[in-house]
């Protein structure tokens, strides 16, 4: 199971650069004019997770492997990308490939660095951005509608996912996003979500691109997106992209030490990447052998067999039980053997529900 985010943003706030560190490869192209970026860029990377290398100390595995996350660095949008201004049609709908987006806001001055609306306005930024992609959900509901009022003539089911959708539109038309509507949990409302993917719908993480001197202190540009942020119930990060792509390649001591004197615990883009990972529900649960000590996402509630058929389907199909010893456990007693020693190694069955964390065998026959 992987995440895919979306990076979006208005032309020239530095959404290439945020790429180029999050994949610690310079293959996102950055350069001082619009429309930059003609292609989505995609790249996977590891959520970090020390938990790993722990397990790893203890078992002596060949490899380690992570959970991951897809990053998609989608081109600028600029006002009427609903419309298919500048290159609107093509990445809007790039955006309702991801899982999550990633909304990349210019929080610095930079007489050197263009702004596509020629002015520092972080807030009038964010709802060009929103206001798209607002109105793409309103076009592409539209069509839906025309589409049901036809099918409510031969079919009943379709007269109730016609109401649901004028609901939905009128949400809309009075400038709210689809994630506060309040039918969003109906059968209609997920059924259309499944079909059409809404934009407003998805989770929204701000990302606000700081100056260097300001990235462990906060000047009034991102106070003002985190106030928004607040206001709307979403996640803000301030990151500093130039600092995050003079990181690439740096040694993790070194980095560390980077980190600790700007006064920083960890980069803006791990907390990205853990942020996204958590908005979104996600947890890991690890297995720990000789071969490989490895990382596998799954959703927070999901019961053991689901769990053993993000590995392979036939494990779900089969499953018996599921041999479980909480990570900290794991760690306390020195592996698998002591643990079992120790009385912390459960056995479970198909009702249970993993927790993050947990180091897992599973027995199953198929």
């Amino acid at each position: 199971m992987g995440l895919s985010i979306g990076i979006v943003g208005l032309p020239n706030v530095g959404k290439s650069s945020t790429f180029n560190a999050l994949t610690k490869a310079q293959n996102a192209q950055s350069a001082n004019y619009p429309f930059c970026t003609i292609e989505p860029n995609r790249a996977v990377v590891n959520v970090p997770d020390v938990r790993l290398f722990e397990l790893a100390k203890i078992v002596q595995p060949e490899r380690i492997l992570h959970s991951v996350i897809e990053f998609v660095d989608i081109a600028g949008l600029v006002k009427g990308a609903s419309k298919g201004e500048g290159l609107g049609n093509q990445f809007l709908a790039n955006i309702k490939e991801s899982d999550a987006i990633l909304h990349i806001v210019r929080c610095f001055e930079d007489s050197n660095i263009v702004h596509v609306e020629g002015r520092i306005n972080p807030i009038d930024d964010i709802e060009i951005i929103e206001l798209e992609l607002l109105l793409a959900d309103i076009d592409t509901l539209n069509k839906r509608i025309e589409k049901l009022q036809r099918q409510t003539k031969s079919d009943k089911e379709a007269k109730n996912f016609l109401e649901c959708a004028l609901k939905l539109l009128q949400h809309l038309e009075n400038n709210h996003p689809a994630r506060t509507f309040e039918f969003r949990d109906t059968e209609e409302f997920i059924g259309l979500n499944k079909e059409l993917r809404f934009l407003t719908f998805k989770e929204v993480i701000y990302g606000a691109n700081v100056s260097e001197e300001y990235i462990a202190s906060e000047n009034k540009y991102f106070k003002e997106v985190k106030e928004y942020a607040h206001k709307n119930h979403a996640e803000v990060i301030r990151i500093c992209a130039k600092l995050e792509e003079e990181m690439v390649g740096m040694e993790e001591d070194e980095r560390s030490e980077f980190l600790h004197t700007l006064g920083c615990q960890e980069s803006g883009l791990e907390q990205i990447i853990k942020r996204g990972f958590a908005k979104l529900g996600l947890i890991s649960y690890f297995t720990a052998g000789i071969k490989e000590v490895r990382s596998w996402t799954i959703h927070k509630g999901d019961s053991a067999p689901v769990a053993a058929g993000v590995i392979h389907k036939d494990f779900e199909k089969g499953f018996i039980r599921a041999e479980t010893i909480a990570y900290e456990d794991f760690v306390k007693y020195g592996g698998e053997s002591k643990a079992k020693e120790a009385g912390v190694m459960r056995v479970e069955g198909k009702d249970y529900i993993v927790r993050d964390g947990d180091v897992m065998h599973f027995r199953f026959n198929v």
